[in-house]
């Protein structure tokens, strides 16, 4: 196989000194700072490899996409439309070279070159259900893979859309998931003037090919299963497994769709992190990290697309956790003293 990288990407929301993008040679040492090209600082929220061209990576910055054609040794914008947050990428599944972006304020990009043009799809305008300090931002685009025109996205904090027409229009699909927060244990009130605020401050969403028509939700209050292109919700009541539910990320395994992982901790700001897995496409979870405490929120995780023994994930105060055979041992790298607001990892 090809050289392998991890990537992981730094902000700067909560005073940490040093953000930008961070790169590790699968096998040799620690991470590097990859600026090239960049403008300093950078505030890195996402980042996504190419699943069939590795040596492309895209991040996703305070002033939109950048992309890079050399495993992040050089960075360059490219032709894109607007200054605006950008927070989420998808590589479309079945035609890899359109590429999908999701921004803050909400708002959804398309590339149909790779990544080299982008021109703005859509800007869906959806009821502002829990009022926040901050622009809502799109946290993950997902596409139903048996039913590629179908596209979901979750927005932190304003819950689930969807698109029918492969993005040029959305739907609201929070009805249902206002509806589980009249339940006491998963109220949430934080800033704004809602007990529904914990079920609509969405982080992550997929669908699995094994599950036609099926999202899975990670939120605030935990994990989360519509069966019916997001009209109705269910808990998946990952408490029953886990003492921590706080999800950050939901992704299912590129080798085998039955199988999911995500990231679970006690809040956004805790000082504790796990990683789940499910081969079952969620009825049951178990814990995949051991021998390595984690210290902080576990923020995303990160699926090799191509070597289903690599996994990885990223907590939020640099922290990263590793495995590189399939869970038998786990490894710690640690990204550059200063990195306080780590948001993403991707490796390819």
């Amino acid at each position: 196989m090809a050289d392998s990288y991890v990537y992981a990407g730094a902000g700067m929301w909560r005073g940490g000194s040093m953000s930008g993008v961070f790169r590790r040679r699968v096998g040799d040492g620690g991470f590097e700072q990859m600026k090239a090209g960049l403008p300093a600082p950078t505030s890195v929220h996402t980042i996504t490899v190419h699943p069939l061209h590795p040596e492309r990576v895209f991040i996703g910055t305070q002033d939109g996409p950048y992309l890079s054609e050399d495993h992040g040794a050089h960075w360059r914008r490219p032709d894109f439309p607007d200054h605006v947050q950008i927070w989420s990428f998808l590589v479309h599944p079945l035609a890899p070279e359109t590429i999908f972006a999701g921004a803050s304020p909400v708002a959804l990009y398309r590339s149909d070159d790779g990544g080299a043009h982008w021109r703005l799809l859509a800007r869906p305008t959806l009821d502002e259900r829990a009022k926040m300090p901050f622009a809502c931002r799109v946290m993950r685009i997902a596409l139903d893979p048996n039913a590629p025109r179908d596209l979901y996205a979750t927005v932190e904090v304003n819950g689930v859309m969807k698109s029918h027409d492969g993005g040029e229009s959305w739907i609201d699909c929070n009805d249902a998931l206002v509806r589980l927060a009249d339940q006491p244990h998963l109220k949430s009130k934080l800033v704004s003037g809602t007990e529904a605020e914990g079920m609509l401050d969405g982080h992550a969403l997929c669908v699995s090919a094994a599950a036609p028509g099926t999202v899975f939700l990670a939120c605030r209050m935990g994990l989360f299963r519509s069966s019916d292109r997001g009209e109705h919700w269910s808990d998946i009541e990952v408490g029953r497994f886990s003492p921590l539910t706080y999800a950050r990320d939901i992704r299912p395994a590129p080798q085998d769709p039955t199988r999911l992982y995500a990231c679970l901790s006690v809040h956004a700001t805790g000082d504790t992190g796990s990683l789940a897995t499910s081969d079952d496409l969620g009825a049951t979870w178990r814990r995949i990290d051991h021998g390595v405490p984690i210290h902080a929120t576990v923020m995303q995780l990160a699926l090799h697309p191509r070597d289903p023994d690599q996994v990885y994930g990223a907590a939020r105060n640099g922290q990263i956790i590793g495995t590189e055979d399939g869970g038998k041992s786990w490894q710690e790298h640690r990204l550059p003293e200063g990195c306080a607001d780590v948001y993403g990892i991707a490796c390819g």
